[in-house]
């Protein structure tokens, strides 16, 4: 009968041991670019937010086209990418709850610097993407629905080039993210248009530099939102909410305006707090 009973105590606190540590562990899963991920911003952050909260994030780093389509399946708790008008429809749609803006920075036009299109220093990125078209110089884009693939497609169109008619020739898309395009482009000698931060922390540049950049049009954007728990009620919208309160928070945004690549910036604040 004792020993019956020492194993059955055993076995309760096994149980309650372990339905414990599963109480304790509380994480969301955040789905993003690949440009927060690479650029090394969430490595600088997060373990902040982490020790305020007791929350962990795990991050799913993609194209922002793919990060949607992962939210939308309810494969994430919060979205935070970098194309405002498809954020905006994802909410009008009703799988996201309400958007933030968290953060900016800028693209920037990278080539040779031997220019063969000749269009370093030109103030407007729709001209030199004009001129990298008549001269049929190689550009690498990324082809996959990215952020910054719908700017640079939206780039194109202002340019007046029907870009997509000459992919396999001088316009080559590798289906990728920003790290192995630039690599692409490095090793090709070719143009490609990219994110600030990541274009920061890439170290394989080779030969290329920033030949277009201060555009308006080059203006990069990001914005939080929890995805909506009312069409997926698996969704943690408490620890959600409060990873966005934190990310548009004065503490939040320090932690954003603190992290630099080489001394330089990578990300500029310029949220409005959630709730406010």
């Amino acid at each position: 009968m004792v020993v019956r009973f020492l194993s059955l105590l055993l076995a309760l606190t096994l149980l309650t041991g372990s339905a414990g540590a599963q109480a304790e562990e509380r994480f969301i899963t955040v789905a993003s670019t690949t440009s927060t991920e690479n650029s090394g911003l969430f490595a600088h952050i997060l373990p902040l937010f982490t020790e305020a909260s007791g929350i962990d994030v795990r991050v799913v780093a993609v194209g922002t086209g793919q990060a949607i389509k992962l939210a939308k399946n309810g494969d994430a708790d919060v979205l935070l990418v970098h194309h405002k008008p498809s954020e905006e429809a994802f909410v009008a749609e009703g799988y996201g709850v309400e958007r933030f803006d968290v953060m900016y920075n800028d693209f920037v036009l990278v080539g040779p610097a031997t220019d063969p299109a000749g269009v370093r220093g030109l103030a407007e990125a729709p001209t030199a993407l004009a001129r990298i078209a008549a001269a049929e110089a190689p550009f690498a884009s990324r082809g996959d629905d990215s952020g910054t693939h719908k700017k640079e497609l939206g780039l194109w169109l202002a340019a007046g080039v029907d870009a997509a008619a000459a992919s396999g020739t001088w316009y080559r898309e590798t289906g990728a993210g920003m790290g192995a395009t630039l690599n692409t482009a490095s090793g090709m000698d070719a143009y490609a248009l990219s994110d600030r931060a990541t274009w920061l922390k890439f170290a394989n540049k080779g030969s290329l530099e920033i030949l277009v950049e201060g555009d308006p049009e080059l203006f990069n954007q990001y914005g939080v939102i929890l995805v909506s728990p009312q069409r997926h009620p698996h969704v943690k919208a408490g620890e959600g909410e409060a990873f966005i309160k934190w990310l548009t928070s004065p503490a939040g945004q320090a932690a954003i305006a603190a992290y630099r690549i080489d001394g330089a910036p990578a990300f500029f604040p310029n949220a409005r707090k959630a709730g406010s």
